[in-house]
């Protein structure tokens, strides 16, 4: 019984200017919380073209490559920036996703978790945004569906921003369950209940500033459970962003580091149930290191747990 972990050191070579939340920092504090601990590691592969055209169109992967910059940094929007590494590295985040569901779908591993940036979940069709390029999990849900066969996906996003990208990305798939939590208003101001896609296969739910851990909890046991078990995934895919921790500086939900244990807990639990435990999470936000380290390594030991 196996958790895999994927990741790659091109990851720290996507590079963003001074003060940027979005840090090479991050990684170089989660990763060393992982250390020791019972995980088949492997690293990352490069996401080929055709992986990525699973949910780009090759216009937005042109776009991409012609705009990482030779030498310095380049800024694509206010928020999002490139350097001479970036490109590779996003292509590690989601060739580790693809991999990590190559994995979990085989059998190689019970579940996985892809300590890759830059993220991905706000990455839309033809724009990358919000400190992502590449819609990391909707790639890999697409890749479930059209080359594994699977008939049924369902991701769960518990960044604290709400994950524009891909619900753009994936909410005309009936095939595709999307579940996301996100405080409300913040960036990036989408993500109101009243969206529930074409296929009425979008679950947005908006949360209050100041929002606890207990109220987390009942959302997650009331409401995103249920619809998770009368969809019946054949795979669970996490987008795992701990920026919803209480000391994160870029929101205000009041979650603490066990109430991401509990959450991961609980959707391992259900997987279990419905999808023989099979669940892949992806790194998303989180940009307190101390809260993301602790809370990732977490989130990881609730997958140690669920594999046994």
């Amino acid at each position: 019984m196996t958790t895999a972990l994927l990741t790659h050191p091109d990851c720290l070579n996507h590079l963003t200017p001074e003060g940027h939340p979005e840090r090479v920092a991050r990684l170089e504090a989660l990763l060393p919380r992982l250390e020791g601990k019972d995980l088949l590691r492997v690293r990352a592969p490069l996401a080929a073209d055709d992986d990525l055209l699973l949910a780009h169109p090759q216009d937005h992967l042109d776009a991409i490559k012609a705009a990482e910059p030779e030498r310095g940094i380049r800024q694509l929007d206010p928020d999002t920036w490139m350097s001479p590494g970036s490109l590779q590295a996003a292509l590690r985040a989601a060739g580790g996703a693809v991999r990590a569901v190559d994995m979990v779908l085989s059998g190689e591993a019970d579940n996985a978790f892809v300590a890759c940036r830059p993220p991905g979940h706000h990455a839309e069709t033809r724009a990358p945004m919000g400190f992502c390029l590449f819609g990391t999990v909707a790639i890999a849900a697409k890749h479930a569906l059209e080359r594994h066969g699977l008939e049924r996906v369902a991701i769960v996003d518990f960044d604290v921003h709400h994950g524009n990208g891909t619900q753009d990305l994936v909410q005309s798939d009936g095939r595709i369950l999307f579940v996301s939590t996100h405080q409300m208003p913040l960036y990036p101001g989408t993500g109101a209940p009243s969206e529930t896609g074409p296929a009425g296969t979008v679950l947005n739910i908006a949360l209050d500033e100041g929002t606890t851990g207990e109220v987390y909890r009942r959302i997650l046991t009331d409401t995103i459970l249920p619809r998770l078990r009368a969809f019946r995934p054949e795979l669970l895919i996490l987008s795992a962003g701990f920026d919803a921790h209480a000391n994160d500086p870029l929101a205000g939900l009041s979650l603490e580091t066990a109430d991401f244990a509990f959450v991961t807990e609980e959707l391992c639990r259900m997987a279990a149930e419905v999808c023989e435990g099979r669940v892949v999470s992806c790194l998303e936000g989180g940009y307190d290191l101390d809260a993301l380290a602790e809370s990732g390594e977490a989130h990881v030991d609730a997958l140690i747990a669920a594999a046994r």
